[in-house]
Formats: C-alpha cells, sequence, structure tokens
C-alpha cells in the first residue's frame, strides 16, 4: 500500500471534510428537507399564470412531501415577481410561475431591466401554450382581417386595437398586425384583459388579440366576431375560423407561454427534480381538464427547449418593438 505523508494525509482529511460540508443538501437525500417552497407569481390572484401556478404547486407539494406556498407579486408587467425571484438563492426553494410577457416582451421595452432573463434564471419547464383570436365586435362591419385591413389602410388611425395592457403580447400581436400590413392603427392599453374585451363587446376599440378561453363566450353568444387565431392550425373549440397563415398573413404564429423557472445557480439535479415533477403533474386528468377550460394546451418540456423557446422569441418581439418605435410607458 503507498503511503501518504501525515501532513498531505491531514491536508487531504480537511479538503474532504470542506467538501462534505458544502455538497449540496439534495445530494444527500436531504432536498426539501420539509422545507416550504415558494411558487411566485408575478401576477394578481385569478389570471391563467396565477391558477394554473396554484394547481401544479398544490400537486407539486404532495409528490415532494412539502409544502409549496404561492406567493403573488404582481406589478410593472411581471417584472417585480420575476426580479424577486432572480434575486433568491439558488436553492431549490424559489421558483417563479411566469409567462412570456417578463421573460420575452418586457426586457426589450426597458433601458435598465433589474434581471438578466436569461442568464439570471435557470429553466425547468414549458408548461404551456395560449392561443389568441382576433375579434371585433358584432356591430362592427368586418367579416375577416383583409376587411379589417383594408378598412384601417382606407381611414389611417381611425381603427383602434385593445390591449390588457402594454408590453403585453396581445398589444404585440397588434402591432405585428400593423407593421405587416402598413396600416395605421391606434392602440389602446386597459388594465387587464376583461376590460378590453369589455370596450371591444362595447364598440370602444375596433378588435383586439384576446386569449381564446376569455373570448370564446361572447364569440358563441354572438356578441363576439372571431376573425382569426394565432394559432398554427385551426382550433377545435373554433373550427370554423382561420389561421392568420389561412387568413393571408404569414409568419403570423403567435401564442402566449407559461413556464417556469428557478435562480440561476440552481443544483442541475435539484432542476431536473423539479422537472419530472412539473412534467408528470401536467399528464394529470384533473389539471388538463382544467387547462383545457383556461384555454392551455399543456406542454411539458425540457430546460432546453424553454430556454429556446425564449431565446427565440426575445430576438422575434426585439425586432418588432424595434420596427413599430414601441416605447415603455
Amino acid at each position: 500500500m503507498t503511503r501518504i505523508p501525515r501532513r498531505r494525509f491531514g491536508a487531504l482529511g480537511l479538503a474532504a471534510a470542506l467538501a462534505a460540508a458544502s455538497f449540496p443538501a439534495f445530494a444527500q437525500g436531504q432536498w426539501p428537507a420539509g422545507k416550504p417552497i415558494t411558487w411566485v407569481v408575478p401576477y394578481p390572484p385569478g389570471g391563467t399564470t396565477d391558477i394554473l401556478g396554484r394547481a401544479i404547486a398544490l400537486r407539486l407539494g404532495a409528490s415532494l412531501g412539502a409544502t409549496v406556498i404561492v406567493d403573488n407579486k404582481p406589478g410593472a408587467t411581471g417584472t417585480i415577481g420575476s426580479a424577486f425571484v432572480a434575486r433568491a438563492a439558488p436553492d431549490g426553494y424559489t421558483l417563479l410561475g411566469t409567462s412570456i410577457g417578463p421573460q420575452a416582451i418586457v426586457p426589450n421595452l426597458l433601458a435598465k431591466m433589474q434581471y438578466d432573463p436569461v442568464k439570471a434564471f435557470a429553466p425547468v419547464s414549458l408548461i404551456g401554450t395560449i392561443p389568441h383570436v382576433l375579434i371585433v365586435g358584432a356591430g362592427q362591419p368586418f367579416r375577416t382581417v383583409a376587411d379589417l385591413v383594408a378598412q384601417a389602410k382606407a381611414r389611417p388611425d381611425a381603427l383602434s386595437f385593445a390591449s390588457g395592457g402594454n408590453g403585453t403580447v396581445l398589444q404585440m400581436q397588434g402591432e405585428l398586425l400593423r407593421l405587416q400590413t402598413g396600416a395605421r392603427m391606434t392602440h389602446v392599453p386597459y388594465k387587464g384583459d376583461t376590460p378590453a374585451i369589455q370596450d371591444v363587446l362595447a364598440g370602444h376599440a375596433s378588435f383586439m388579440f384576446a386569449p381564446v378561453a376569455a373570448a370564446l363566450p361572447h364569440i358563441q353568444s354572438g356578441h363576439l366576431r372571431a376573425l382569426a387565431v394565432t394559432s398554427a392550425a385551426r382550433l377545435k373549440s373554433l373550427p370554423d375560423v382561420p389561421t392568420m397563415g389561412q387568413a393571408g398573413f404569414k409568419d403570423f404564429v403567435v401564442e402566449q407561454w407559461q413556464a417556469v423557472y428557478a435562480p440561476a445557480g440552481t443544483p442541475a439535479p435539484v432542476v431536473q427534480r423539479l422537472h419530472d415533477e412539473v412534467v408528470r403533474q401536467l399528464k394529470e386528468p384533473e389539471l388538463v381538464a382544467m387547462a383545457d377550460k383556461l384555454g392551455v394546451t399543456l406542454v411539458g418540456s425540457t430546460p432546453q427547449q424553454l430556454a429556446d423557446t425564449q431565446k427565440a422569441d426575445l430576438a422575434k418581439w426585439a425586432k418588432v418593438i424595434k420596427d413599430a418605435g414601441i416605447k415603455p410607458d
């Protein structure tokens, strides 16, 4: 047996002790160690991100044997809650259940951000996607997207499109339509999707791109007319409504996405465990049924697929925002 000098043996022993002391708790089977996990939602209670987050958090807690607390931290188009998670310890006890806005749109609008949307987070999984529908009030004369665009070109700035607020994906779709057609239309931001839809119903706004689930009851009642959907294929809930591509507008596939992240630096085994558990929950029949009612197509992607989706949308909306000359509030 090779003999190790006492002095070197002591150094090796000290190094081993330090490594053991700093070795992540998860590797010793201690994570989550009965400690509560906080699932941050950067929006007010009651929205799709919040409802989905609470449903997943409840099931995640049961599968991990831990309490998962949903903490709503709304404000600044979702960036306040995102910044909170970006600053949190990367130990698996703080998660971010968020959407496309704070991660791929707003960062292109603000000169100074409290976090880097890519470097500050460890992607866990893309939860699902939400298609949108271009709607007009039943009293409007438009029957097709081409009708609406023709009117906008004939009467510059006369038509207005509503959205749930500046920097939202709903606004971005209106801006994208404006850019693709060269038509001049006025953006009217509201504090949320609901008041925006109400003003389209009342005829105070000419049109808007709205989440399908929110608009569907009004379409079915005949109070709203659906001109096109922004998904790649027609929707089962609106089989007679063409896609934007079928309506003659190429490269107009736009879907809002929901995702979960951890702070950057979270140990890879923790991220993987979180991913596996979240994806498992997304296959539960009750959660699938809930998602259907919310108009969400569940995905359950790999962390890399979420990272790729985010980077692609960061680039896409950066170009739209620059070309449209969109400025923050």
